[in-house]
């Protein structure tokens, strides 16, 4: 009786034993569903974020090259209109047209000597800087 009496007890501690495991097993896989559920939250949060901080740089520097070209055109009728009005005037100052528009080109063709020149040192990292700048704020 006395086996038999240890052997139904060691039985139920078994049992016991087993159903908390079971549980414990139970409680590791919802904890494993959570887990792969928050992660796919997170991946999808961060895959919006990401897309939408791509349209928003895209936007800024969209609208920088736009205002870059506007700018570039009226920088270039103004440059267009003074080099116009300047070669006018030397050549009423001078007695010849021709001469006021020939030293104006020739004030161009320096400037032009002058920026081939820098363009490595100087031109090339100004806007190389400037176009990472604008990519990165």
């Amino acid at each position: 009786m006395k086996s038999r009496l240890q052997n139904l007890l060691l039985f139920t501690l078994s049992h016991l034993n087993m159903e908390q495991e079971q549980t414990k097993t139970e409680g590791i896989k919802e904890s494993a569903s959570d887990l792969v559920d928050h992660v796919a939250d997170f991946v999808e949060t961060y895959y919006q974020y990401i897309a939408i901080n791509v349209a928003q740089k895209s936007v800024n520097l969209a609208s920088g090259a736009i205002n870059f070209v506007v700018l570039v055109f009226l920088c270039l009728l103004i440059v267009s209109f003074v080099g116009f009005g300047l070669a006018w005037w030397l050549g009423t100052v001078i007695d010849s047209r021709a001469g006021g528009f020939f030293i104006v080109a020739a004030f161009y063709l320096v400037i032009m000597v002058v920026m081939i020149v820098m363009r490595k040192k100087v031109i090339f990292p100004f806007l190389r800087n400037i176009i990472t700048r604008k990519i990165y704020e």
